[in-house]
């Protein structure tokens, strides 16, 4: 509910505060003295557009915040939370117009967008004046008001739910069906790949222990003459190793030899051992050179198929391994298009049979609810002076047999205001006082399943007088135990049904105009009741009668 409304420097007012209760809140008047005041400030704190004039005369801006009470409405906390703007159980409005016509909106302290504001204030008030903010004239809110009428709201979102489930298959279907032959070719190219990549069977390291025999392979011809040459300084006569046998004999035949030539003696003989060792094994090499020239040519072979492949990709052949890997896994989670549709088909079927199964239920339920809130709507019409008038609610299907977020139908309040006349949408009405009314009886009878927790009503009694008047503030009082409602009116009789009472005042200087809104005290309720009979303030019998209808509406 709102609870407190301060606005400074807007059109005529100089500055005003008000705590606000909950019930009805009747707001009265002089004519002229700005009586809607502060519902076309309320107004421009929920997102309505605005321009320069709305500032006072010789200010630079209007400053308007409005705070309320959340802590029962979980719709606004809800929302608030999905935009990270959620304070607690208060959250305020605020909307600052400058005189060039530039506007800012906040929430909660923080900056948002005209839209945004706009739809959190939707949540949290509902004005109705002369169409202006009526949320009656938007076919969305009639859908709202019988479904939360005839207890259809666990229905209506199981089948909105089931349209997005279809509408999401539907939209990824109509998209295959655009590229499926981009995705068969892509199919059809990652099944080409992969296969290829399968007969190289690159094993893990393969390709460096490639190379590494490659670059010895490829040096054997080096390592051949090489050896030739180790094995003639070996071999050869007076070569390493007839020298060291004759050195070795040199010694051996001394006798009586100190130590350190026996240390000699003894490391030659090992050095002629591994000469010999040496040159086995170079021997054992050059016998095997004609089948190290085959394997030259199996390795060269195989690193010429695994350097081919990674120039095809244009990758680095070591990155073989790794788009084996990605494109064996793309081609196992991709289907050919075909398939894809295939199965998408089915399950577009299946989920439209679920759609249509709960959005006929919904269509059967909302028939009923339909004459329940008619007829209920149309005995209030009766009660308020407008007995020729009766309300309808049209089922309109949806075109073209589809799936719809609303089910199988839109909703449409129609009315017909005079006998004979057809049946016509509640925005063809001319009289701003006759949908005023209308909109009363609607929200009277679904007062109890309403989510908006305030209410505005503005000249809600216009063209209207004597116990219709009353039975207009005794519907207002009715509806003020469920919701916080505030009226603006010109009738005593509705005046007097107000838990609380305002009075807006206009104060005239030769520099300014100012209107004020002050909350009645009882004393001063009496003299303002008096004063909208046309009595005189004066007058006990006038003032009498003034309490008298005070009694009687508490």
């Amino acid at each position: 509910m709102l609870t407190h409304l301060h606005i400074s420097d807007f059109t005529l007012v100089d500055r005003l505060d008000l705590e606000l209760e909950n019930g009805l809140t009747t707001i009265t008047g002089e004519t002229g003295a700005g009586k809607s005041v502060m519902l076309d400030a309320l107004a421009l704190a929920l997102g309505d557009r605005t321009d320069a004039e709305k500032v006072r005369a010789g200010c630079n801006k209007a400053d308007i915040h409005a705070s309320f009470d959340i802590s029962q409405h979980k719709h606004a906390q809800k929302w608030l939370e999905q935009h990270e703007l959620n304070e607690g159980e208060e959250c305020i409005l605020r909307r600052v117009v400058t005189s060039e016509g530039r506007s800012r909106a906040f929430i909660n302290g923080q900056t948002v967008t005209l839209s945004q504001l706009r739809a959190l204030g939707e949540m949290l008030i509902d004005i109705h004046r002369q169409h202006e903010h009526q949320s009656l004239l938007n076919s969305k809110t009639h859908q709202r008001l019988l479904d939360a009428f005839g207890g259809l709201k666990p229905l209506a979102k199981q089948v909105k739910q089931a349209f997005h489930q279809w509408h999401a298959i539907h939209f990824r279907l109509n998209g295959i069906k655009n590229q499926n032959e981009e995705l068969n070719a892509r199919f059809q190219l990652l099944s080409y790949q992969v296969e290829e990549l399968d007969k190289l069977a690159l094993e893990q390291d393969e390709l460096g222990k490639l190379e590494q025999e490659q670059r010895v392979l490829a040096n054997v011809e080096t390592l051949n003459t090489h050896c030739a040459q180790i094995n003639a300084l070996c071999s050869n006569e007076q070569g390493l190793e007839d020298q060291l046998r004759q050195a070795v004999q040199l010694l051996s035949c001394l006798q009586d030899k100190p130590a350190t030539l026996n240390e000699a003696e003894s490391l030659l003989n090992n050095a002629h051992i591994y000469v010999q060792e040496a040159q086995a094994e170079v021997g054992r090499y050059m016998d095997n050179q004609e089948q190290d020239g085959a394997r030259l040519a199996e390795v060269e072979q195989r690193l010429s198929a695994i350097y081919e492949i990674a120039q095809k990709h244009r990758i680095a052949p070591e990155e073989l391994e790794r788009l084996h890997h990605d494109l064996s896994s793309e081609l196992s989670e991709l289907q050919s298009g075909d398939e894809q549709i295939e199965t998408l088909e089915s399950q577009l079927a299946e989920a439209f049979t679920h759609y249509q199964q709960l959005a006929l239920e919904l269509s059967k339920q909302r028939e009923f609810a339909c004459a329940r809130l008619s007829k209920a709507v149309n005995r209030k019409l009766a009660q308020l002076d407008m007995s020729h008038a009766k309300l309808s609610i049209a089922l309109n299907k949806t075109t073209k047999g589809e799936p719809s977020d609303s089910g199988n139908e839109h909703v449409e309040l129609m009315i017909s205001t005079n006998p004979g006349q057809p049946a016509k949408p509640l925005i063809k009405i001319a009289s701003g006082g006759e949908l005023s009314r209308v909109s009363l009886a609607i929200q009277v009878v679904t007062a109890q399943s309403t989510t908006t927790p305030t209410l505005v009503f503005d000249e809600v009694d216009v063209g209207i007088g004597g116990t219709t008047g009353d039975e207009v503030g005794r519907l207002l009082r009715e509806l003020g135990k469920n919701a916080q409602v505030f009226c603006v009116t010109h009738l005593a009789q509705v005046a007097c049904k107000g838990h609380q009472h305002m009075h807006v005042s206009k104060s005239v200087s030769k520099k300014a105009s100012n209107s004020k809104v002050q909350v009645l005290d009882e004393h001063a309720k009496v003299l303002e009741i008096a004063r909208m009979m046309g009595g005189s303030v004066e007058s006990e019998s006038s003032l009498a009668h003034a309490r008298e209808m005070l009694a009687a509406s508490a």
